[in-house]
């Protein structure tokens, strides 16, 4: 995990994946330390995801459900 001191990207925490994601915000750590997903830390120490890897993985691995609407959880 790489240390994130300059913060011109969009950075998200783990809470806000989890949101997107609809999933716990310890199951976004687990998939950081599984690989699935670049975690950088802050010089706090603290997770952060690149907005654009966490959409494009959105992306990836998305299912749609019986209605068409693409359901945004990682399949396990």
């Amino acid at each position: 995990m790489a240390i994130v001191s300059n913060e011109s990207e969009n950075l998200l925490t783990p809470g806000e994946v989890a949101t997107m994601f609809r999933v716990d915000p310890k199951t976004v750590s687990r998939w950081a330390n599984d690989g699935k997903l670049s975690a950088y830390r802050t010089l706090g120490g603290h997770r952060r995801f690149k907005e654009d890897e966490v959409l494009e993985l959105r992306a990836a691995h998305g299912v749609f459900d019986a209605h068409g609407v693409l359901d945004e959880r990682i399949p396990a």
